[in-house]
């Protein structure tokens, strides 16, 4: 394998069906050991831009290299060395667990131990059902295990907790934690802001198949413009003017019916301040930081999974200040 500090180089990748550009001149650089995000919401081109990586779907133009190599010309050599996992598993449906695992293990040089395997993904229960008869989430475990089995050195994980309750999702997240400890390279497709943070060391925020931002959790959060933000539901109607001349207040708007507002130092104490002072009564006050998701709405216009119209949002405003 030719040597490389780069574990994925992708330049200027383009991919149209028919009308439709999914993907539009993305390029990325994503280091040896890094869990690398893509964000974005249904339809942003977030898959297709990871099947181009993995040499799944070939370009209209572009080029990807994944530890050195051509993600198209070099794709037998690729297979033992990335691992794949995709939203969709198209697997015999007659066979079991623990025979998918070991045939998947077949196709490598040095398999993981099987059994070990599927009890790290918590299926030691399920090793004998047929894949036919495995919930969702089981077989989103499965499909997970399959992508590991080869001791990859790149993974791919498109929705990696779709479907999985709580408990499988903190255990599918240390796994992960884990493959980067071993230096594991990790390309995480989510739409989940709270899997992201957590587990992400940069994140690329795609829109309409573009890169909009890139930048680590933080860094992403910085750009949302503000560092708090002040919610609370008012009995009666709140004057703008009442909150645009705070200290600290940056921006008056409405989501809902429900009174946001955003801006940076003690933002909860003078809000509350000026409403008592006021004579406004009002409920269900909450102080909350920027996270990805105000990151994502200040960078692309939209929140990732509202697919409420702007007038709509322009309705709320005009209902609850005037």
């Amino acid at each position: 394998m030719p040597g490389t500090s780069l574990a994925v180089e992708a330049d200027g990748l383009h991919k149209r069906y028919r009308s439709k550009v999914a993907v539009d001149e993305v390029s990325l650089s994503i280091p040896a050991g890094e869990i690398f995000g893509i964000l974005g919401r249904n339809g942003a081109g977030k898959t297709t831009t990871v099947e181009l990586v993995a040499g799944l779907r070939r370009p209209d133009r572009g080029t990807v290299r994944v530890l050195g190599l051509d993600a198209q010309r070099d794709r037998a050599r690729l297979r033992q060395l990335l691992g794949v996992q995709l939203q969709e598993s198209h697997l015999h449906a007659a066979l079991t667990v623990a025979e998918l695992v070991r045939l998947y293990g077949t196709f490598y040089r040095d398999p993981l131990d099987s059994g070990e395997l599927i009890e790290s993904v918590g299926l030691t229960g399920s090793r004998d059902v047929r894949f036919q008869n495995l919930s969702g989430g089981q077989q989103q475990r499965l499909s997970i295990a399959l992508a590991l089995v080869g001791r990859p050195r790149v993974v791919i994980l498109d929705e990696l907790t779709t479907g999985l309750d709580p408990e499988a999702r903190r255990q599918m997240w240390s796994t992960v934690e884990s493959l980067r400890d071993d230096g594991v390279t990790v390309l995480l497709v989510s739409h989940a802001m709270e899997e992201v943070e957590r587990l992400c060391d940069r994140v690329a925020l795609l829109d309409a198949g573009r890169v909009v931002a890139l930048d680590s959790p933080s860094g992403l959060v910085r750009r949302a413009g503000f560092a708090q933000r002040v919610t609370f539901l008012a009995a009666e109607p709140v004057p703008k003017r009442l909150l645009e001349g705070l200290d600290g207040v940056e921006r008056v708007r409405a989501d809902g019916g429900r009174v946001v507002v955003e801006g940076r130092g003690d933002l909860l104490q003078v809000v509350s301040v000026a409403l008592v002072r006021a004579g406004i009564v009002v409920t269900e006050t909450r102080g909350e930081h920027a996270t990805l998701d105000d990151a994502f709405v200040a960078l692309t216009g939209r929140h990732l999974d509202n697919e409420r119209h702007d007038h709509e949002r322009q309705d709320d405003d005009k209902e609850a200040l005037r």
